[in-house]
């Protein structure tokens, strides 16, 4: 399996799912949530809509997979982050899931390549380097009958950096 590392858009990367760093609601917010719905226009709302019908909210470390609507991608996998109140909530745990979980969905979707942003790194306060070395650790850890190429997209230059060096 290829990691690539790379600075940009994660709405503009060719890869069969991104991920999005979703809310628990799945209604879209700010940051890389509102890009996607965004870019990606009102039929991955709608998934998300249905989605919510039948589960309801999405909790921190579960992930969902929806259509990619406009997006170059074939599919959007929703995952929620944990938001960072100190390390001493099983923080760490939750986001790994994310990782874990959304790999999950990949492989049972038979997907070749995924692109992830820097989950809960954002408003949800999650220490950038702690994150980027858990998302690796979980990466290099996995196998897959179908992936390979795992993309890191990252939007600012300091975890694109992180990420490089991890």
């Amino acid at each position: 399996m290829e990691i690539i590392v790379q600075k940009g858009d994660i709405t503009k990367v060719k890869a069969d799912a991104i991920v999005n760093a979703a809310n628990s609601s799945l209604l879209g917010g700010g940051g890389v949530d509102g890009a996607i719905h965004r870019a990606g226009g009102p039929a991955i709302l709608e998934a998300c809509k249905k989605i919510r019908e039948k589960q309801g909210e999405c909790p921190p470390g579960e992930a969902v997979i929806t259509t990619a609507g406009d997006l170059d991608a074939r599919y959007v996998i929703h995952t929620v982050g944990p938001v960072w109140k100190g390390g001493g909530h099983d923080e760490a745990n939750l986001l790994r899931k994310c990782y874990e979980n959304s790999l999950a969905l990949a492989e049972a979707n038979e997907l070749t390549s995924i692109a992830f942003p820097n989950i809960a790194t954002g408003v949800y306060n999650f220490p950038k380097a702690k994150a980027a070395h858990i998302a690796l650790d979980v990466v290099r850890n996995t196998t897959s009958d179908y992936l390979k190429t795992v993309y890191f997209v990252c939007f600012g230059e300091d975890n694109y950096e992180l990420y490089l060096k991890a």
